[in-house]
């Protein structure tokens, strides 16, 4: 009897064990993994750990009915899940952002400076990694069980397991689903993302924006056929030496809070864009709709160099990181056709939004990043806009003669957040009935943008040769900034219709000229038209892709993810499937995906 029962607790530990080891060790695998740069028992949101545990157990079973064995599957889990592990925390070391999907992409770019790292591994990896080696070992000396089937009976129940997988995936990519769970789904906070969400669903959720499927109908020759009926004749041509020089301002997060409504302030924290605004000599004012808030610079950028909207990709995603690698075709690339030098100057890291590679594809001939700012002012902790228009003039000054100049700049002075203070920085400007330090500091830093921006105007007011200057806010700043704004107007952050969304996605834009051009108020767009607009206002010919806009502008006053406006003045959130909105999908796929080098 005894002996009967010694057998049974065998048999029963032979199965125990094995089942204990593919249900435990996954989730053991997931908090290790995790633990190479954060603590998930205290960032890892609850659902989210739960979501993140469902996917390491999944993969197990389909490794170990793969594999036939629940030590190899195990094995193979655990190693995968080490080496992702430390793959990131060097990537979080080296540029603070963590691993995503499209880092595949680029991994050619990242092997060939990789020797310029540091790969000296610090406690912590140590660490986590010694336990994942011992975890490895133990599993070796355990009998762990060997799945005694044939491989086609076990691959039903790992294709059952895979296609539990792919659902799941799919049901953590639905943003219905994310937003009912608590998992956050902001692709511009990618560290935040991943210490509140776990590097796996993290991953998981941004595979979503890997690819674009091509628009129904679609074909690159009819693409090709219709850019070409709307190449410009030979008579736009120019001579070099009367294009216009072109200064472009994207300012960061700069815009005028007043078109959410009323506030009274103890000074005017804009008083020389008011003027502008009022009606000026060559000049064109409006509000410009943007397809981002609070974040997302590189969205703005992308639309306003290329001519594209976000409204044809998915939520959430960034181009610059996820689309862009290779040439493209943009303002840049067109203006240097033209005889143009074309220059990129952002006060801030090169490698933020991967701006120091696409930005050479893009057709820029020079890039220059924060370490050619070593002499600037700063404000806060961030170059100051004073110093940022100084850059533009130097590059202006040192251009090559005869040849105009397109400069295109990203600023840095007024990024978030605003609640710190500063010795190098007092807030100036107050609100009436509002004590929000966030939203002083806000509105005084856009009075400095505004000083630098005269200080520009006025420099170039004073040159021979013909300059257009462009200045545009990428977006409004985030919710505490706004929202005392939005109070004092009767209306809640968090509670807006449809009506008051659209108002967080425009800001202030100027198009001015030191010669003569055509002066317009309330000339309200979007900003993929911006740079096709500013062309023909400045008199300089225009591409064939720009020249579609134009026409499409006509019917479309406005397109951006947020908001379609029609010419009657109809209001829609869809974009129509046919028509030119149509042909603008087909030729924003062409120009972005199927393009290639320039024709």
């Amino acid at each position: 009897m005894k002996q009967k029962l010694l057998s049974i607790s065998a048999k029963a530990l032979r199965i125990l064990v094995p089942g204990l080891a593919s249900l435990g060790l996954p989730v053991v695998f997931f908090y290790l993994m995790e633990f190479y740069t954060h603590n998930p028992f205290e960032e890892v949101r609850s659902y989210a750990q739960f979501c993140n545990v469902v996917l390491f157990e999944l993969v197990a079973w389909i490794l170990i009915f793969l594999t036939g064995r629940v030590r190899t599957g195990l094995w193979v889990e655990a190693a995968a899940a080490m080496l992702f592990g430390i793959a990131n925390a060097y990537v979080v070391r080296f540029r603070t952002n963590p691993l995503v999907p499209w880092d595949i992409l680029s991994w050619r770019t990242a092997a060939g400076v990789a020797g310029n790292y540091d790969f000296t591994p610090d406690k912590r990896m140590v660490i986590v990694t010694l336990i994942f080696l011992a975890l490895i070992a133990v599993l070796g000396w355990v009998k762990t069980g060997i799945l005694k089937f044939a491989f086609w009976k076990r691959l039903i129940p790992a294709a059952a397991a895979g296609i539990a997988l792919v659902f799941f995936a799919r049901t953590l990519q639905q943003e219905s689903f994310q937003n009912s769970h608590r998992l956050y789904n902001k692709l511009f906070t990618p560290v935040y993302m991943t210490n509140v969400d776990g590097i796996a669903v993290t991953f998981v959720m941004n595979m979503a924006y890997m690819s674009i499927d091509k628009p129904q109908h679609y074909s690159a020759a009819e693409a090709r056929e219709i850019l070409s009926e709307n190449a410009g004749d030979d008579g736009m041509q120019q001579e070099i030496a009367s294009l216009p020089n072109i200064i472009v301002v994207m300012n960061e997060s700069f815009s005028d809070l007043s078109v959410l409504g009323d506030f009274e302030v103890n000074k005017d924290y804009m008083p020389f864009l008011h003027r502008l605004f009022e009606g000026e000599e060559n000049t064109v004012t409006g509000m410009l709709n943007v397809s981002v808030c609070g974040g997302n610079t590189a969205n703005t950028e992308f639309e306003f160099l290329t001519g594209n909207t976000m409204a044809f990709l998915p939520q959430g995603s960034v181009p610059y990181q996820q689309y862009i690698n290779g040439s493209l075709p943009s303002l840049a690339q067109h203006l240097r056709s033209l005889g143009y030098q074309t220059a990129a100057t952002h006060p801030y890291n090169a490698d933020g939004w991967d701006r120091d590679e696409v930005y050479p594809w893009m057709g820029f001939d020079d890039s220059l990043f924060l370490e050619d700012y070593d002499r600037a002012y700063r404000v806060r902790k961030y170059v100051s806009d004073e110093s940022c228009t100084d850059k533009i003039i130097e590059i202006y000054e040192n251009k090559e003669e005869g040849s105009p100049l397109f400069v295109f700049q990203v600023t840095m002075q007024n990024h978030g957040g605003y609640q710190d203070l500063f010795e190098n920085f007092t807030p100036e400007v107050k609100v009436s009935g509002v004590e929000n330090v966030s939203l002083e500091q806000y509105l005084s830093l856009t009075e400095l943008s505004d000083q630098a921006l005269k200080h520009l105007i006025d420099y170039f007011s004073e040159v021979d040769e013909k300059t257009v200057i462009i200045f545009f806010g990428d977006h409004q700043p985030n919710d505490t900034v706004a929202s005392p704004i939005l109070s004092l107007n009767g209306m809640k952050w968090n509670h807006l219709n449809e009506e008051e969304q659209k108002l967080r996605y425009q800001v202030p834009y100027v198009v001015w000229a030191n010669y003569d051009i055509e002066e317009k108020q309330n000339a309200d767009t979007s900003c993929n038209y911006l740079a096709a607009e500013a062309l023909r206002y400045a008199g300089v010919p225009t591409s064939a892709y720009q020249n579609f806009l134009l026409e499409l502008k006509e019917q479309y006053p406005i397109i951006s993810a947020v908001r379609v406006k029609t010419a009657d003045g109809t209001e829609r959130t869809a974009l129509e499937e046919n028509g030119d909105m149509d042909i603008y999908r087909k030729l924003q796929y062409y120009q972005l995906f199927d393009r290639g080098e320039m024709q």
